[in-house]
């Protein structure tokens, strides 16, 4: 969910209640709730947050638009990231000179040629960030975390 003031990403998980807000001002990110979220807030899926950038014009959020899934390891689904939006945290450019609005077009133009070269897999219950061999090594306190905690 976009409004002027945050970026607000609400899991579907059945249950789930909790909410990421993303100041857009202070990019302060925090917990809340889905009673939180104003109804005028614009509303789009998306698939997971890739991370955020700084260029020219300020901090960008990168999000997961489109997946395809890939396969499964252990009966866990990995996607493939296969498209992307990148969501600028101002409201305005009109604080860029002309110089500095094409640089950040040239950096924008460099970010969605890195994003459209094929390689970002995920999972939502699996960790892809360990090999097999090391997850197996590791202690159960270790395995007990959430994909978060890790």
């Amino acid at each position: 969910h976009i409004t002027p003031e945050k970026f607000y990403v609400e899991a579907c998980d059945d249950g789930a209640d909790d909410v990421l807000a993303i100041d857009r001002v202070s990019t302060e990110v925090t917990l809340t709730v889905k009673k939180d979220i104003p109804p005028s807030a614009v509303t789009r899926p998306v698939f997971g947050i890739l991370g955020t950038i700084r260029l020219v014009a300020g901090t960008y959020l990168i999000v997961i638009t489109k997946k395809k899934k890939v396969g499964e390891i252990f009966g866990h689904a990995i996607w493939k990231a296969t498209d992307f939006d990148i969501l600028s945290y101002k409201k305005t450019m009109l604080h860029l000179t002309d110089i500095q609005l094409q640089d950040n077009k040239v950096f924008l133009s460099m970010l969605n040629h890195v994003l459209s070269v094929d390689g970002f897999y995920f999972s939502t219950t699996y960790d892809l960030t360990h090999t097999l061999q090391r997850l197996a090594n590791t202690s159960p306190e270790f395995q007990e975390m959430s994909l978060l905690e890790r």
